[in-house]
């Protein structure tokens, strides 16, 4: 048995895709990085299948980088929009 066979023996899960939070990040956070992170998740399993370990684990990797990407960028905005409206309701009070 070479190397090679061994390595492939030993990865027969493939790595997590990421599919289900991309997809929610899609909906509910940022659109535009949740469809490239569902199109970097959606790749994973047909990489590894293909005997392309590596690949499917980059993508796997960069899927996972861009749905937290997309939560952080989601959660700063709740709160820059919470900030301003709150800074717009204490305006109102004080221009009474």
């Amino acid at each position: 048995m070479t190397n090679q066979d061994s390595t492939t023996n030993s990865n027969t899960i493939p790595p997590k895709t990421w599919l289900v939070e991309s997809i929610l990040v899609t909906i509910f956070c940022c659109q535009i990085l949740g469809i490239i992170s569902i199109i970097y998740s959606a790749s994973v399993e047909s990489k590894f299948y293909r005997g392309d370990i590596a690949g499917a684990e980059s993508a796997s990797r960069t899927a996972k980088t861009l749905v937290i990407i997309s939560v952080a960028f989601g959660i700063f905005t709740v709160v820059a929009i919470a900030i301003m409206a709150s800074l717009g309701i204490f305006a109102g009070y004080y221009n009474s």
